[in-house]
């Protein structure tokens, strides 16, 4: 199976990227399935319905969220009824909509994908990560009932996300880690047929602090005194993430690349 994943979707640019760009390249690249991270999507900070079916309007078959999920309060009720969005497992107890979910791809194959939040220096302490991961792994195995197994770890440490991806190994097709939005340069596959990339980056404009505008973060940077609001920077967006090919029958990667696509990264294709 060929499968896509695009880091956090920035601001109006991140989403002009995205659906300017993902239709050409599912068609280009032959892609199976398309999980894409919003939880940035709205104005940078989490995702709006509107937002969201634009986004999947696309051309997006999954999209993950992450701890700015319910920022825009209509996604409370929205999430309920798009099974194709999935919040953190490990979210708020009573929290609306799933943390993982069997999605249907081309050929009768099925794709699972989960998200985890992760507890070191995130604002809020969430539940486990690695225990909520092990209970979803257990009653899915790769190779199963699903074909592959997409664990998205939205975290700010490298160490917990290289903990996660260990943590998976031989179980999930790919870990992935999002939230960061900066994309990092170690993708790889495992000793258990498990492919890992520590962040995805992010899809929006790179002429920025991690997404936005670059006057008020230098400012408070330089000062410690804040003036305005953080916008999302507008400039032309790239499209960062990661591609891999697995195997239908193991759920094993075959294959694993960076992608970085159009704006000041841009880098070469699969």
């Amino acid at each position: 199976m060929r499968i896509l994943f695009l880091g956090d979707v920035m601001g109006r640019a991140g989403r002009r990227a995205v659906t300017e760009n993902l239709p050409r390249l599912r068609d280009e690249w032959r892609l199976d399935f398309v999980v894409v991270n919003g939880e940035n999507a709205s104005n940078g900070m989490g995702l709006s319905g509107e937002h969201a079916r634009l986004l999947l309007s696309a051309g997006v078959d999954c999209l993950t969220l992450g701890d700015h999920a319910f920022d825009q309060k209509d996604m409370l009720q929205f999430i309920e009824g798009e099974s194709r969005i999935v919040r953190p497992l490990n979210f708020a107890k009573g929290a609306p909509g799933r943390g993982y979910r069997l999605f249907n791809a081309p050929g009768g194959r099925k794709v699972l994908v989960l998200q985890v939040l992760g507890q070191v220096f995130m604002k809020r302490a969430f539940d486990d990560p690695f225990s909520a991961v092990e209970q979803v792994l257990k009653s899915h195995p790769r190779g199963g009932l699903a074909q592959a197994i997409i664990v998205d770890v939205h975290c700010e440490a490298t160490s917990e996300k290289m903990a996660m991806g260990h943590f998976c190994n031989g179980k999930a097709s790919l870990v992935v880690g999002t939230h960061t939005h900066v994309p990092t340069g170690d993708a790889q596959i495992l000793n258990g047929g498990t492919a890992y990339l520590t962040d995805a980056g992010m899809c929006g404009d790179y002429d920025s602090v991690i997404g936005m505008d670059k006057i008020e973060p230098m400012r408070r940077f330089v000062t410690g005194m804040p003036k305005t609001r953080f916008t999302p920077a507008n400039g032309e967006a790239t499209l960062s993430g990661v591609f891999v090919e697995t195997d239908d029958r193991s759920g094993e990667a075959k294959t694993v690349r960076m992608i970085r696509v159009g704006g000041r990264l841009e880098q070469a294709h699969p």
